[in-house]
C-alpha cells in the first residue's frame, strides 16, 4: 500500500492506460479521481469507479475536457472539496488524429496539441498552487516513446508528446527544493483503444520491431507511474521513464 492516504487525479482514465494507472494505483492504496471528456465515456468511467470501490477506495468520476481553462478549475476545485487534498496529477488525456504533415487540417493539428500539450499545462497550473501550499505533490506525464523517434503520419501526436516532455523539464527547474516532483512515463506501443484501428499488418510490424518480440499491455505500463508517485521515486526530477520493451534506448 505504497499509496495509502494519497488522492490520485488521472486525466482520460475511463479507458487503456489511464484506466490501468487509475486501477494500480488504487490497488497501491490511492483514492482516485477517474477523469473522462465526454459523455460516451461516462459509462466506462463509472466503470472503472466500481473497480476501485471494489479495492477498497474511493472514487470519483469527473467529466472535463483537459484543454478548456474553465472545465479544468472545475474539476480541480470537485476534487478539493471531495477530497480536501490532492497528491498525484497524471496527465494522461490524450488522442491521436493521423495524416501526412501537409494533408492534416489546421482543425485536427490544433486539436491533438490542445489535448495533449495544453491540457498538461493546463492540469499542472491548476494544481501547483495546492501542492506548493501542502508542500508535497506528484506530477506524472504521459509522454511517448514516439517524442524520441517519430512516426511518419503522426507529427502532431509526436510533436505534442515532444513538447510535453520539454514542459516537464522546464517545470522540474521551477518547481525547487520542495517536495513536489514532475516526470515523464513515455510508453511504447501498447495494446489500447489507439491501436484498435491500425491494421493487422502493421501491428505486426510494429511488434517485430520491439526488441522483446511483443507489444506491451496496460500492466506492463502502469507500475512505472505508481514507482514514480511513491516515495520510492522521490529523488526522480524531470526525468522520462520508458517502459517500451527496447523499441528505443533512452
Amino acid at each position: 500500500m505504497i499509496l495509502r492516504d494519497r488522492v490520485a487525479l488521472i486525466t482520460g482514465s475511463s479507458s487503456g492506460i489511464g484506466r490501468g494507472v487509475a486501477l494500480a494505483m488504487a490497488a497501491a492504496g490511492a483514492d482516485v479521481i477517474i477523469n473522462h471528456p465526454s459523455d460516451i465515456e461516462r459509462e466506462a468511467a463509472e466503470e472503472v469507479a466500481r473497480h476501485v470501490r471494489l479495492l477498497g477506495r474511493r472514487a470519483l468520476v469527473l467529466r472535463a475536457d483537459v484543454s478548456d481553462p474553465a472545465q479544468v478549475e472545475a474539476m480541480v476545485t470537485a476534487t478539493l472539496a471531495e477530497f480536501n487534498g490532492l497528491h498525484i496529477l497524471v496527465n494522461n488525456a490524450g488522442i491521436a488524429i493521423a495524416g501526412a504533415a501537409h494533408e492534416m487540417p489546421v482543425e485536427s493539428w490544433d486539436r491533438v496539441i490542445a489535448v495533449h500539450l495544453r491540457g498538461t499545462f493546463l492540469m499542472t497550473r491548476a494544481v501547483l498552487p495546492h501542492m506548493y501550499a501542502s508542500g508535497h505533490g506528484r506530477i506524472i506525464n504521459t509522454a511517448s516513446q514516439l517524442a524520441y523517434k517519430g512516426a511518419p503520419g503522426f507529427t502532431a501526436y509526436t510533436a505534442a508528446k515532444g513538447g510535453i516532455l520539454s514542459f516537464t523539464r522546464s517545470v522540474a527547474l521551477e518547481i525547487g527544493a520542495r517536495d513536489i516532483t514532475i516526470n515523464c512515463v513515455a510508453p511504447g506501443a501498447t495494446h489500447t483503444p489507439i491501436l484498435a484501428d491500425v491494421p493487422p499488418a502493421l501491428l505486426e510490424e510494429i511488434r517485430q520491431a520491439i526488441p522483446l518480440g511483443r507489444i506491451a499491455e496496460v500492466d506492463d505500463i502502469a507500475p512505472s507511474y505508481v514507482f514514480l508517485a511513491s516515495a520510492a521515486g522521490r529523488h526522480y526530477q524531470g526525468q522520462c521513464l520508458s517502459p517500451n520493451g527496447g523499441d528505443v534506448f533512452l
